[in-house]
């Protein structure tokens, strides 16, 4: 495979993290506008399973030091295209910004846990399946 498609498909893996990223934080905010305003979808069990787990996954792997595979995969496909760092394509520069900044490892921890706990909650607080009379 040539360079350019190696990172075509870790841009397209970049894309697909920062939506995965999305679909936590967001998916949080609607459940509980859900609540608020009604609105059934959000109650949708595969919806929220799949929320669950994707931020389970996330403060797993935060409390097991483990780096994330769509890291690793994106990271390795760039290097096998002879691509060091992200000095590359607008989207790139900019989801890069905003998926991977500096702090401490514990600040990582402490954020995922605080969020997946917020997650956990919202399952017992806004249950799945059940409707709102």
């Amino acid at each position: 495979m040539n360079d350019q498609w190696l990172l075509i498909l870790a841009d397209a893996l970049l894309i697909f993290h920062t939506l995965l990223v999305a679909f936590v934080i967001l998916g949080l905010v609607a459940i509980f506008m859900g609540h608020f305003f009604c609105w059934r979808w959000v109650r949708n069990i595969w919806f929220r399973l799949s929320h669950l787990t994707v931020i389970g996954v996330v403060v797993l792997q935060a409390w097991l030091g483990v780096l994330c595979p769509l890291t690793e995969w994106e990271m390795a496909l760039r290097e096998s295209a002879g691509q060091a760092g992200y000095e590359g394509s607008f989207i790139q520069h900019w989801l890069h910004s905003i998926l991977y900044y500096s702090a401490p490892e514990w600040v990582f921890i402490l954020a995922y846990t605080l969020f997946g706990s917020l997650v956990l909650a919202s399952w017992f607080l806004v249950r799945p399946g059940s409707r709102r009379k």
